[in-house]
Order: structure tokens, then C-alpha cells, then sequence
């Protein structure tokens, strides 16, 4: 269960702050935070459509493996069925539908990765898909979504546009909403990722995950935390689109417009704000949240393909990045787990990134 931590309540009336100590239970219900039971009852539910990934040794020069006395796994989330973590939470969503929700059909608004994740589990369950998608969505992952037989509408390129179309839509339509990130079902679906890390390796003291919307972090840390109070969760972000970080280190929500969170090469992490359910569970249970530049994401992906041989998008390399870039923002650790969050990488970036050399 999580630590207790202490909580601030300013006084209006009186001006004064009062300080509390809450149990970790009543920091759960009085937060409406996803426990350890619903993320368990999760995995059960969304068994027999996505995969439980490995965790893939890295020894990266320098850092890990032989000299060293620490260890780095990468949690493969690449393998899943449609490339990327996103399948856990859309279908842990989906298929706690109705009958009835099922036959008026489902919508999202995502990049692609959730994209592909609600459409593959729509398909599983026989509903219609209909996805907003901006226009920069990366071809790769458009023609996945198009390929799983899911409706496709083009907006701009801020996830508010995306966001105002879907609401439309389901007010002409009565489509059924799969959120990216905002939702509990969605939190407890990402969450399983966190469940599997801890089952497999139990004594990792510390665990990174990428962060934009927040699904995959606020779900990873609130399964790691109350299985493991001890082991550090950070979230990593791209500098270029640090709107988490600034809110983790502000304690309130902030929004980057979409020209700033766009420069990101992460097209998967280019969310103008993270989500409110999101950002409350990122509170009560991550440890810190650090950003990368854009050359050392590409540089993460060189490392990983070349040590691993797995193929990693650059959303789903951030988390390298900062192990191997930002080890003194980074806590100390013998066993670290570094989430891949996604493969789905379009072939030319990947030839261009694997092909450069660094300046």
C-alpha cells in the first residue's frame, strides 16, 4: 500500500495550515485512487488480448552489467500485439462495456498508439471504432489503426482540437468515450504493466516510465507503490514537451500550448496536459519526474537497438535516456526497469536515427 505522506489543508476562514497523516487506505478512498485489487482484477480481465512482455536485460556500456554492480532491464512493451503499452488500458475499458455500449460503437482522439489499442480491442468485441487522429499523427501509425478496421477523422494538431471533434461526435452519434489517459479503467489497465514488473522482479528499486497524458505512469506507480513502497518511480519527459514535470514541480496542472509540445521526435508524448485522475495518483505515488533533450532520445534508441536489439519509438526510449544521460537526478539503484513503452517507430526515422552520427 502507499506510504503515508503528509497533506497540506489551508484554512480559508481561519488562515492557518493544518497537517494530517492519513492511513495508505484512507488515502485511497478519500482520492478515489485504483488499488492493488482492481490493477489484479485488470490483468485477469485483459489476459487473453494483451500479451505479459518480458523484461529484456541491457547492459549498457558504462552503466550496467559487466565492471558495474548494477542491473537494467527494459520492460518490452514494443511486443505487444499492436506495438505499444496502450492495448492494457483500452482493453480493460472496452470490455467492461455493455451490450448496449457495445453496439452504439466506441471513439477516441490519440496519436496513434491508443489509436490502435482501442480499435484492436473494439474489433475483439465486435463494436465500431472511430478514431480523431491530428494530422502529424506518423503514417505508421495511422495505417495500423486504418488496418484494424477503425474509422479514422482528421483534426489539427492540438490534443484540445482532438479532444472538441470527439465530444461532437458523440453528441451526433452516442458513441461510447475510451479515454487515453483521464479514466480509471484506463489507469487500472496501464497499471497491470507495473503489476508485471514487480512479479518478475521484485527486489527492482527503482522503475522509470514515460509521462505525457499520465495514463502509463499514474498506473505503473500506483501498482509499484503498493506492492513495493521502497522502490523509487520516476516519470521521464521530453524537455520539448515538459508540461508534466513543470506541474509535478508546481503541484497544480499546467497546459503547453501545441506549437511547444509538438517539437517533441516523441510524437507519443506530445499531450498538452496530463490528465487530472492521472495527475492525482502521480502525486501520491511518484518519486520525481526528469526530462531528456531530443539528442539523447535519439542516442537511447541507438543504444537500445544496438544492446538489445529491440526496436524502440522515441516515446519509448525516454526512459533509457534519462539512465543513461541523468544519473545524477536519478536515485540510486542496483536493479532498475526502464519501460519501452512502444516499437512503432515510422522505418525512415528509424534508419535516419540508426545512421547519424552524434555531433
Amino acid at each position: 500500500m502507499p506510504h503515508p505522506r503528509r497533506v497540506f489543508v489551508f484554512a480559508a476562514r481561519v488562515g492557518y495550515l493544518v497537517t494530517t497523516m492519513p492511513t495508505a487506505q484512507q488515502t485511497l478512498v478519500s482520492q478515489n485512487l485504483v488499488s492493488i485489487d482492481e490493477i489484479r482484477a485488470a490483468a485477469a480481465r485483459i489476459a487473453p488480448i494483451a500479451f505479459k512482455t518480458p523484461l529484456v536485460r541491457a547492459p549498457f556500456p558504462g552503466i550496467a552489467g559487466r565492471g558495474t554492480d548494477r542491473e537494467i532491464w527494459l520492460k518490452a512493451e514494443s511486443l505487444q500485439p499492436i506495438g505499444a503499452f496502450k492495448i492494457r488500458g483500452a482493453a480493460n475499458k472496452i470490455l467492461q462495456l455493455s451490450p448496449e455500449q457495445i453496439a452504439r460503437g466506441v471513439i477516441t482522439y490519440s496519436s496513434g498508439n491508443h489509436a490502435q489499442g482501442v480499435a484492436y480491442a473494439a474489433r475483439e468485441v465486435g463494436a465500431k471504432a472511430v478514431i480523431v487522429m491530428p494530422s502529424n499523427a506518423p503514417a505508421v501509425k495511422r495505417a495500423a489503426t486504418a488496418t484494424l478496421g477503425a474509422e479514422i477523422v482528421d483534426v489539427g494538431v492540438a490534443s484540445s482540437e482532438r479532444l472538441a471533434k470527439a465530444e461532437e461526435l458523440v453528441h451526433e452519434h452516442g458513441y461510447v468515450v475510451i479515454p487515453p489517459y483521464d479514466d480509471e479503467q484506463i489507469i487500472g489497465g496501464q497499471g497491470t504493466c507495473g503489476l508485471e514488473i514487480m512479479e518478475e522482479l521484485a527486489d527492482a528499486d527503482l522503475v522509470l516510465s514515460p509521462v505525457s497524458g499520465g495514463g502509463l505512469l499514474s498506473g505503473v506507480a500506483t501498482a509499484v507503490k503498493q506492492l513495493s513502497p521502497k522502490t523509487k518511480v520516476f516519470g521521464i519527459e521530453p524537455e520539448l514537451a515538459a508540461d508534466t514535470a513543470e506541474s509535478f514541480r508546481t503541484g497544480s496542472i499546467v497546459t503547453w500550448p501545441a506549437e511547444l509540445t509538438s517539437r517533441t521526435i516523441a510524437d507519443g508524448l506530445r499531450t498538452q496536459s496530463v490528465g487530472q485522475r492521472n495527475f492525482a495518483h502521480i502525486q501520491a505515488f511518484v518519486d520525481g519526474i526528469v526530462t531528456v533533450t531530443e539528442a539523447e532520445i535519439r542516442a537511447a534508441m541507438r543504444a537500445i537497438v544496438a544492446t538489445t536489439r529491440l526496436v524502440p519509438e522515441p516515446s519509448g526510449a525516454v526512459t533509457t535516456a534519462a539512465l543513461l544521460f541523468h544519473s545524477n537526478e536519478l536515485p540510486r539503484y542496483r536493479k532498475a526497469v526502464a519501460i519501452v513503452s512502444g516499437g512503432n517507430v515510422d522505418p525512415a526515422l528509424l534508419a535516419e536515427v540508426l545512421t547519424e552520427y552524434p555531433k
